[in-house]
C-alpha cells in the first residue's frame, strides 16, 4: 500500500514543466489520517451500505486519497445515499448517465460542435439571433465542410427562441473561460480534455433556466473531469456541487447573489473583530467585494491545485447533511441546500459533518439557512491577517493586495480548524 512517511500528493496531478509560479503544495498523504483505499473499501458492508460517520471523520482529520478521490466526492456532495446498496447505485447511475446523453443529443442537434471533440471562442450568433459567419469558428472545430452547412440551416430556421438565442452567444464565453481553466495541469495539454469540460458546462447552461452559466464555474468543474473518468458522472458530481453554490451565481439585476454572503462576512467580521470592520469601511470595502473571487470559486486562486481538493472535501466533511441525497432527488433546481427543507425522521447527528452538528446544537443559521462554512473560512482569513490589513492597508488597492499575497501560504487544514474556531466563537457572541 504506502511506505512509512507521508507521501506527496503532487503526482497524481502533473504541473507543466515551464510553469513555475504554481504556489507549492502543503497536502501530504499521511498513513493512518488520509482516507485510504483499504479504509474506504472496509467503510462499506457486504450489502453496500456505507458507514458515513467513521468516514467523515477519517477525511476530517487527514483529507482523501487521490486515487478514490472522486467515488468519495460522489457521496460528499449528495449524488448517492449512503444507506442504499451497490445495486441501487449503480441503476441510479445508469439511469443519470442515459439523462445526460439525452440531454447532450438535445445540444446537438441545436449546435453540432457539442461532442464533436472541439469548442469555440468566438460569438456564432448576434444578440438578435442572426448568424455570424466567423471563420474562427470553422477553424477551431472539428466540423470541417459541415460547419458553413451549419450555418446557413441556423439562418433557414427562421426566429429562434429566446432561451436557443441566449445558450449560443453564452458558448463561446464558455470557451474562452475553459481556455484559461488550470492550463499549468498536463491533464489539460489534451484537447479532448477540454471539450469534455466545455461540453459538460455548455450541458449544464442548457438545463439550468434559471442561473445558467456564469465566469467561474469553470474552476468548480475542471477537477471533476480529472477525477471521474465518464463525462456522465463528473456532469452529475458537478450539478449537485451547483446545488450548493449556484444561489451565489444567481443574477436579480439589482444584485448578484453572493452578495448576501458577503453581507455575513462583514457581520461576522463585525462581532469578531470590529476594530478590522471598522477600518476596511473606511477604506471603502465595507461592502467585502474584495473577498468575492473566494468565495464564488471557493478558494481555488488562493490554494495550489491539490491544496484546494483537499480545502473542498474537507469543507464538504464538516458541512455534511444525511439528508442531502433525499433533498436533491427533489425535483431540478427547484430549490437549494436550506435548513427545514426536507422532511422525514430527524437526522441523526451521528451521521453529520462537525459543522452541521454545531449548526444544529446551536441554531447557528441565518433567515435563508445555515451559513456555509466558507464564509468563516474568510472571515478566518481576515482575521489572521488582520495586523497586516491595519497598519499596510491604506486602501482597497492595498487590501487585495495583501489577500493576493497569501496565494500559496494557505494549509488547509488550519484554514478548516480555524473556521471552526471562528463559527462557536460567533455563535456565543451573537447569542448576547
Amino acid at each position: 500500500m504506502w511506505g512509512a512517511f507521508a507521501e506527496p500528493a503532487d503526482s497524481y496531478y502533473q504541473i507543466r514543466p515551464e510553469c513555475t509560479d504554481v504556489p507549492n503544495t502543503k497536502f501530504k498523504i499521511k498513513p493512518g489520517k488520509t482516507l485510504s483505499v483499504r479504509k474506504w473499501q472496509a467503510a462499506f458492508t457486504t450489502e453496500g451500505f456505507l458507514d458515513i460517520g467513521k468516514t467523515l471523520s477519517r477525511i476530517q482529520r487527514g483529507g482523501i486519497h487521490p486515487s478514490i478521490r472522486g467515488e468519495v466526492w460522489e457521496f460528499l456532495l449528495g449524488c448517492y445515499d449512503p444507506k442504499s446498496t451497490f445495486e441501487e447505485r449503480e441503476q441510479i447511475r445508469q439511469r443519470r448517465r442515459l439523462q445526460y446523453a439525452s440531454w447532450k443529443e438535445e445540444c446537438k442537434q441545436m449546435f453540432p460542435v457539442i461532442g464533436s471533440g472541439g469548442f469555440i471562442t468566438a460569438p456564432v450568433i448576434t444578440n438578435k439571433g442572426e448568424p455570424i459567419y466567423d471563420p474562427l469558428v470553422l477553424q477551431e472545430t472539428n466540423l470541417g465542410a459541415n460547419g458553413s452547412d451549419f450555418f446557413k440551416d441556423l439562418a433557414s430556421r427562421g426566429p429562434l427562441d429566446q432561451k436557443v438565442i441566449q445558450w449560443l452567444l453564452t458558448l463561446h464565453q464558455i470557451g474562452l473561460d475553459v481556455n484559461r481553466t488550470d492550463r499549468t495541469l498536463v491533464f489539460y495539454e489534451k484537447k479532448e480534455n477540454l471539450s469534455k469540460l466545455w461540453d459538460i458546462l455548455a450541458l449544464y447552461a442548457w438545463i439550468d433556466n434559471d442561473v445558467g452559466y456564469c465566469q467561474g464555474m469553470s474552476d468548480l468543474c475542471s477537477p471533476m473531469i480529472m477525477l471521474l473518468e465518464d463525462e456522465a458522472d463528473a456532469f452529475w458530481c458537478f450539478e449537485r456541487l451547483m446545488r450548493r453554490l449556484r444561489g451565489n451565481f444567481r443574477d436579480t439585476g439589482r444584485s448578484v447573489g453572493v452578495e448576501a454572503q458577503l453581507t455575513h462576512l462583514a457581520s461576522i467580521t463585525q462581532i469578531i473583530d470590529p476594530k478590522l470592520h471598522h477600518h476596511l469601511e473606511n477604506l471603502g470595502g465595507g461592502d467585502y467585494l474584495f473577498a468575492i473571487r473566494m468565495i464564488m470559486v471557493q478558494f481555488r486562486r488562493e490554494f495550489s491545485f491539490c491544496d484546494s481538493l483537499y480545502l473542498w472535501e474537507m469543507m464538504w466533511a464538516l458541512e455534511y447533511d444525511p439528508e442531502m441525497y433525499s433533498l436533491y432527488e427533489e425535483p431540478q433546481f427547484e430549490g437549494e441546500r436550506t435548513e427545514g427543507s426536507s422532511k422525514g425522521k430527524p437526522k441523526s447527528i451521528n451521521q453529520c459533518g462537525k459543522y452541521e452538528r454545531e449548526n444544529m446544537k446551536n441554531g447557528g443559521k441565518s433567515a435563508e439557512g445555515p451559513l456555509p462554512i466558507s464564509v468563516f473560512l474568510v472571515a478566518s482569513v481576515l482575521k489572521d491577517k488582520s495586523s497586516k490589513l491595519m497598519t499596510e492597508a491604506r486602501g482597497l488597492d492595498d487590501v487585495v493586495k495583501i489577500l493576493n499575497d497569501i496565494t500559496g501560504n494557505l494549509d488547509a487544514k488550519k484554514a478548516c480548524t480555524g473556521a471552526m474556531k471562528l463559527h462557536k466563537k460567533y455563535l456565543k457572541k451573537a447569542k448576547k
